[in-house]
């Protein structure tokens, strides 16, 4: 599959822009049309690179308009999608990947149909995988968050602001919970340091929302943001200071992508073997991981926790209530008929022949 904006960066939008009645111009339209109806920007990005999948295939079998699409060649491309497989390691794309692709294509023919460019549309019928409902594999301990928070060199924050901004960033993920992409947008003013509050802007959905910030983690930002953050900030090309809470070595506001190769960097320096290999752009969710399920085993209602997190369904924030084993166990423990007697009775010395 080829994988548009490798070749005409990353910015390109799919099709042939000389083409009449192609897709390059509809695909441009609905783009617009989509960000007009106040879709977040990533939402645009997904789905010009998600529909720019479909229509770098379907011109490689000479199909260069959305009229030529059947419901039969969408499920050409359906199964396409299933059975493609990474160059990098071979393996499939996982389930929410093909839903992604197959989510934002339903949307741009559903688009096409509306605004009467097509007859019919070709994919109303599309299924998309069944999803499947999956745990994350390993949830750090609060012992490993530690470890991790740790393994930032704070001790020099003159000679090494670097160090001092990390330990601030991964204080933040851990104590609230909030996407990378959250943090990143952070700005000087959404920090209350004498409330513990932390603003989000437009979250996941385009929803703001106030969430704790817990005292350590106040302290360790208000360092970052007094003793290093200006000595950042001179490093910048541009001559006033854009009101980025976290910035990069060059001065520039930090970068998701920035921000998921420091947590990652901060997991290998933590020694821990079971998260080695850990892919960047899951670094930062295993923090968000790890803060819901600790507040959950000390007791968090679930509702507060979805509220923390801005998932917007309390099924999404249940999956947290799996993963939690610590109170499942003490039931266990203390209902089930075949526990280990207590005292040393006649079962527990059979097993110990």
């Amino acid at each position: 599959m080829k994988r548009p904006g490798k070749t005409a960066g990353p910015l390109r939008v799919a099709g042939d822009p000389e083409l009449p009645g192609g897709f390059h111009g509809h695909l441009r339209e609905f783009l617009a049309w989509t960000a007009a109806r106040q879709y977040s920007a990533q939402t645009v990005k997904a789905r010009r690179i998600e529909v720019g999948y479909f229509i770098d295939w379907c011109e490689a079998r000479a199909v260069r308009r959305p009229e030529e699409v059947s419901r039969a060649l969408l499920e050409r491309y359906r199964q396409h999608v299933f059975l493609y497989r990474r160059k990098t390691d071979s393996a499939p794309l996982s389930h929410q990947t093909q839903a992604k692709r197959l989510i934002s294509l339903r949307a741009f023919f559903q688009w096409l149909a509306r605004e009467h460019r097509l007859l019919y549309n070709p994919a109303s019928e599309l299924e998309l995988p069944k999803q499947q409902q999956r745990l994350p594999r390993h949830i750090l301990s609060v012992a490993e968050v530690e470890q991790v928070l740790n393994a930032c060199d704070t001790t020099d924050p003159a000679g090494n602001p670097l160090g001092l901004r990390d330990r601030a960033m991964l204080e933040v993920l851990y104590s609230t919970g909030m996407r990378r992409a959250e943090l990143t947008a952070l700005r000087i003013e959404d920090v209350d340091f004498g409330g513990g509050t932390v603003f989000i802007r437009q979250g996941k959905g385009g929803k703001d929302r106030v969430v704790p910030l817990g005292e350590r983690a106040c302290r360790w930002v208000e360092r970052y943001r007094y003793q290093v953050r200006s000595e950042l900030q001179a490093h910048s090309d541009e001559p006033q200071d854009d009101g980025s809470l976290f910035l990069a070595k060059h001065g520039q506001g930090m970068q998701p992508k920035q921000l998921s190769v420091i947590v990652r960097g901060a997991l290998e320096a933590a020694q821990l073997e079971r998260f080695q290999g850990t892919h960047p752009n899951a670094a930062c969710h295993l923090l968000r991981h790890a803060c819901a399920t600790h507040m959950l085993e000390n007791g968090a209602d679930s509702r507060f926790i979805q509220a923390l997190l801005g998932h917007a369904d309390l099924s999404t924030t249940e999956v947290y209530t799996r993963v939690s084993i610590v109170q499942l166990k003490a039931v266990h423990e203390r209902t089930h008929p075949a526990r280990m007697p207590r005292g040393g009775g006649a079962a527990s010395q059979e097993i110990q022949r």
